[in-house]
């Protein structure tokens, strides 16, 4: 009698009443009770199924019990579990096999069962190599479904033949909806537990955004340079495209970042940060995407990475320059489609994200000497927002000073009025080359040394005959180098959309008067 898919239920004739028989029976019906007994376990949805995987083999006298379940990429079947104690080594948890083409996929699709009565009945090129390494004589696959829905497969192999007789299949196909119901509950568990894993996640870490986001309140200013960062804010917002923000160290990168989230679609879900510059190399990619426990060696708890944790926000990558090489094709994954792979797992996780990435590096440059992925570089310049350091924003110096000076004084419980002109002027002629959060800093001071209702900034630095001079020369070379380099490139042409101006993010006739204020003449360039 050769292989066989089965169309109709099996009914077999009434056994004859034997002393082994019933012995036979009683233990089928134990094994069904033990199987019922097991869902309702503690066990861990893997263990749960080895452990039922080697009852049915014991019970069903054969050498080998899998349980398959479809692949991320929908074309293979994967071996869940597997009991096969005197394997020879050719099958083994993890192993895929093509639905197309093979009988376990034949039985996958079509939810009939298929049995081998003799190893000449498996035809399919894979299995066959697999029967003849494991000496597998006959074999049994169950459909394992539930609610109409096809969950996977549950294999059996024996080395005897014709091993696998109608009443044995009969039973099997009850044991088959066991073990379905036993895959159901454990996907069921595995989506809550993830589900209420993200949910504690999200919460600690919106507790520890408010705990931090005290550190700027608003952007604050009214200079013509801020105003145009705050236009083109609200340009891009309403859109999902990809923004990056280019600025040096302290000028609000972060600020910028929650208003464009503030003012898109996405203002009601998370704005999730990560500093790739603060995390060492080695854990970045795991805060990025998230692991599974055991995925390497302190992995004792699966950890959800803040790609997961925006889904549906916005991620906010702050220092994204500082991003390893090796990690960058993983993002440009993401960027193009949508999805990644936790660390440990192979399960794709599809995400709707909107990127937010910030950097006070030249990218590039980088790109030029190989530091940072050009495809990358032009996933993220998609629409670039310079914002401007303090420097260029004097007339902003005074609105700052003051909302620090209150802010602080409030939380210290002090009364602060006035602050003093010649002060004020002082601040004024400051390069800052911390930008806005040296200025922070610098009043959080004087506030702390305030013994009366005027602000006490008393910071001799900046008082001092050519204090500003060194600082202020060595930044003049390296915007000239910079001017210079970007010149050379063009070819000397200043405006144009490929011009000069365009690539340094500059108003042509703002380039200009830099150039003649740093001594620069594109004649005399080669």
């Amino acid at each position: 009698m050769g292989a066989s898919f089965l169309q109709e239920p099996i009914h077999s004739e009434e056994p004859p009443v034997a002393t082994a028989d019933l012995q036979r029976e009683r233990d089928r019906l134990k094994l069904l009770l033990d199987i019922t007994n097991a869902l309702i376990s503690n066990l861990e949805p893997r263990d749960l199924l080895r452990a039922i995987s080697a009852s049915i083999r014991q019970e069903m006298h054969c050498d080998v019990v899998g349980v398959w379940r479809p692949d991320a990429d929908g074309r293979h079947l994967r071996q869940l579990v597997m009991d096969f104690p005197a394997s020879h080594g050719a099958m083994k948890e993890g192993l895929l096999r093509p639905i197309e083409g093979s009988e376990i996929g034949s039985v996958f699709h079509s939810g009939k069962a298929f049995v081998a009565r003799t190893k000449a009945d498996i035809t399919s090129e894979w299995s066959t190599e697999i029967v003849r390494e494991e000496a597998i004589e006959s074999g049994c696959i169950l459909p394992l479904v539930s609610r109409n829905r096809t969950l996977g497969v549950l294999t059996l192999g024996s080395r005897t033949e014709n091993l696998f007789s109608c009443d044995d299949v009969h039973f099997l196909l009850r044991v088959a909806g066991q073990v379905s119901i036993a895959i159901e509950n454990a996907l069921a568990y595995r989506e809550i537990a993830e589900l209420k894993d993200k949910l504690a996640q999200e919460r600690l870490y919106l507790e520890e955004e408010i705990r931090t986001a005290a550190d700027f309140e608003g952007i604050i200013g009214q200079s013509v340079a801020l105003r145009k960062v705050l236009q083109l804010v609200e340009t891009v917002a309403t859109s999902d495209s990809t923004v990056l923000l280019l600025g040096e160290t302290g000028t609000g990168k972060e600020l910028v970042a929650r208003a464009v989230h503030d003012r898109s679609s996405r203002k009601d879900r998370t704005l999730v940060k990560l500093n790739c510059a603060a995390i060492p190399t080695g854990l970045l990619e795991s805060e990025l995407f998230g692991h599974e426990r055991g995925a390497f060696t302190g992995a004792v708890t699966q950890k959800i990475g803040r790609l997961e944790l925006a889904d549906q926000g916005t991620l906010l990558l702050d220092e994204v320059g500082d991003i390893p090489l090796e990690l960058q094709p993983k993002l440009l994954r993401v960027l193009q489609d949508g999805e990644f792979e936790r660390l440990g797992n192979t399960r794709t996780i599809k995400v709707n994200v909107r990127l937010v990435a910030a950097t006070n590096r030249d990218l590039e440059r980088m790109v030029e000497e190989r530091q940072f992925r050009s495809d990358l570089y032009y996933r993220l310049n998609v629409f670039p927002i310079r914002v401007p350091p303090l420097r260029e924003r004097p007339e902003d110096i005074p609105l700052l000073v003051r909302y620090f000076s209150q802010k602080y004084a409030r939380r210290m419980q002090k009364r602060i009025e006035s602050i003093p002109a010649a002060a004020m002027r002082k601040l004024a002629r400051w390069h800052w080359p911390g930008n806005v959060r040296e200025l922070q800093n610098l009043v959080e001071r004087a506030v702390i040394l305030t013994r009366s209702s005027t602000l006490a900034i008393s910071v001799p630095e900046l008082g001092k005959p050519g204090a500003n001079l060194a600082p202020a020369r060595t930044e003049d070379r390296d915007e000239q180098d910079r001017i210079v380099r970007v010149l050379k490139e063009t070819k000397g042409r200043v405006g144009g959309p490929s011009g000069a101006a365009a690539r340094l993010g500059l108003k042509r006739t703002t380039l200009i008067t830099r150039m003649k204020k740093l001594g620069i003449d594109v004649r005399k360039l080669s």
